[in-house]
């Protein structure tokens, strides 16, 4: 039995356009839907659930304008631009560094019953995209799967624990991860 609302698939990501493979992770969250939605759709939420996150400034929020900034513990600056908002639902983003887009991203709750629900969290990465399938297929399998699924079984993971506890998840709280975790302990 499938809980994700049939919502048309995001702009230029859907399979007549020749992207292939995207990432997602999916966690049950033992709280309501609209809980849930209430910690994904706060400004600067990432601040309180991303285990790699050391800020999260917001330039403009909520909404299909949202603007905001990832600043990982690894050092990295990620700009992420809201595309669209499904109020209740999710939304759709893309993800840039240094002007160039990395990835689109889509964020999706679904209520299993009235106490719990899935947040889903799924990624298409243009990384590897400008190369012919047969050459992307090895390092998609071996490198960019593994990693990106790692990373998003963490952040998922934090959302859970932040609604469950009701403090902020502590950082590498899952693990550290090569891409995202500080090379030197980062005090809290």
């Amino acid at each position: 039995m499938s809980y994700w609302p049939n919502l048309l698939p995001m702009p230029g990501r859907d399979s007549k356009s020749g992207f292939k493979w995207p990432v997602a992770v999916e966690q049950t969250i033992a709280t309501p839907a609209h809980e849930v939605w209430e910690v994904i759709s706060r400004p600067g939420n990432l601040e309180l659930c991303h285990p790699f996150c050391a800020r999260n400034p917001v330039q403009h929020w909520p909404g299909p304008d949202s603007r905001d900034e990832v600043h990982y513990l690894s050092g990295w600056v990620y700009e992420r631009r809201f595309c669209q908002w499904f109020e209740g639902i999710g939304y759709d983003l893309e993800i840039l560094r240094r002007g160039g887009p990395l990835a689109a991203v889509s964020w999706r709750i679904a209520a299993t019953d009235e106490q719990a629900c899935q947040l889903r969290i799924t990624v298409y990465p243009y990384m590897l995209q400008k190369y012919p399938v047969v050459v992307r297929w090895i390092p998609h399998l071996v490198r960019l799967r593994p990693m990106l699924s790692s990373y998003l079984e963490s952040v998922v993971r934090g959302f859970e624990w932040y609604t469950a506890q009701g403090k902020p998840v502590p950082r590498n709280q899952f693990g550290k991860h090569p891409w995202f975790s500080a090379s030197k302990p980062i005090a809290d």
